[in-house]
């Protein structure tokens, strides 16, 4: 018998990636999943139950099919499942209308973080809160989600270490240093700088949040916030969704020089798909939209319906790929370990083409793998 032939192919075959040859993208991204839950840094559902029906969550049932609606939310219990959600950071948001906030601030807050309690309530098949690590990866074996939450804004603690504390003690595992207008402790990326980063206040903040154990989480500050706070920080940071500002110039991004500095401290940059921060030509068109609409359009409320609403027609969308190569630049630049997923979901206009909402994580890990990344890169940018 001639051997030659099936000594061949036993050649060619030793030449082909095992794990490609074995299972199917599909697969593989299934077994990332089922061992490591996926964790996303941002997701706005609060908020959006806030704006929808008034926090009442009966007029809004999560196991309902949610993309049903005339308006869809991009997050629901069938979609989340779908999209191998393991942990998911709620956001309880309260807008910042001014600088530098307002009184009450604080209250409203709360609001938002009793609704994310009466949420888990309320779905105790499918959420669980987690204050943990341990509690995430507890929660996860037993197949539920498990629930954290994060503050948006530091307007929230209206300049008082006690009343952050007491948001630690509610519950609340990160805080954002700012939102989209700057504080008197702390510069916002898309406001006007003050105080050049943090004061000596904001600088005390930082150093509380670390001796409690609340993550700091520099998305939405200034890059002088961004370089004194990772000058301040003994722990590392997060940044909760934000993606790379070489791939995509919107102030909101993370310049290549502070990631240098996030992987010296041990940080996170979890990934968004907020299209003018992942697409040049999105942000470019709809600034240029914003220019035109300024023009025709005196008051503000009106200018910003008539945007949201071309927004949300608009065929200009940023794209899955786009988002993986934000991942690709910050895994090139600071290794993968340093990076993660805060897609923004419900906070955010339409997603990007493939990702359109919560159930479409797969077809992201799936293009990471199709790049080449490791399943083991795979399930730490997962999780």
């Amino acid at each position: 018998m001639n051997r030659l032939p099936a000594l061949l192919i036993a050649s060619l075959l030793a030449c082909l990636p095992l794990t490609g040859l074995a299972d199917t993208l599909d697969e593989r991204v299934q077994r990332i999943l089922a061992t490591t839950p996926l964790i996303d840094g941002h997701n706005d559902l609060p908020w959006a139950y806030h704006l929808r029906v008034g926090g009442h969550l009966d007029q809004m049932p999560m196991h309902d099919d949610l993309t049903a609606l005339p308006n869809p939310t991009h997050t629901d219990l069938p979609r989340l499942r779908a999209g191998g959600m393991g942990g998911q950071f709620w956001s309880v948001y309260v807008p910042i209308s001014e600088y530098p906030g307002a009184p009450g601030d604080a209250s409203r807050v709360m609001t938002q973080m009793d609704l994310v309690y009466r949420l888990i309530e309320r779905y105790p098949n499918d959420l669980e809160l987690a204050l943990t690590a341990a509690d995430i990866e507890r929660i996860h074996q037993s197949g539920r989600i498990a629930s954290l939450m994060g503050i948006e804004g530091g307007h929230a603690i209206e300049n008082s270490l006690g009343t952050l504390r007491s948001f630690y003690r509610a519950g609340a595992r990160y805080m954002t240093l700012t939102h989209s207008r700057g504080l008197r402790w702390a510069d916002s990326a898309t406001d006007t700088a003050r105080v050049d980063g943090l004061s000596p206040f904001g600088e005390e903040v930082v150093r509380e949040m670390n001796r409690i154990g609340m993550l700091v989480d520099l998305s939405h500050v200034s890059p002088a916030t961004m370089h004194d706070a990772l000058a301040v920080s003994s722990a590392p940071v997060i940044f909760s969704h934000s993606s790379a500002h070489t791939v995509t110039g919107h102030e909101r991004n993370v310049p290549d020089d502070v990631l240098l500095k996030v992987r010296e401290n041990g940080g996170v940059v979890m990934v968004t798909f907020f299209a003018s921060y992942v697409s040049e030509a999105v942000k470019t068109a709809w600034r240029d939209k914003l220019d035109q609409l300024e023009l025709q359009i005196p008051d503000r409320s009106e200018r910003m319906k008539a945007f949201s609403e071309w927004r949300q027609d608009s065929d200009i969308r940023a794209t899955l790929a786009q988002v993986a190569d934000h991942i690709d630049h910050i895994r090139n630049l600071i290794g993968a370990s340093h990076i993660g997923l805060g897609g923004d979901y419900d906070g955010m206009p339409p997603g990007p083409v493939g990702l359109e909402d919560v159930s479409t994580y797969p077809a992201l890990l799936k293009e990471l793998l199709r790049r080449g990344y490791s399943d083991e890169e795979v399930a730490g940018i997962a999780g």
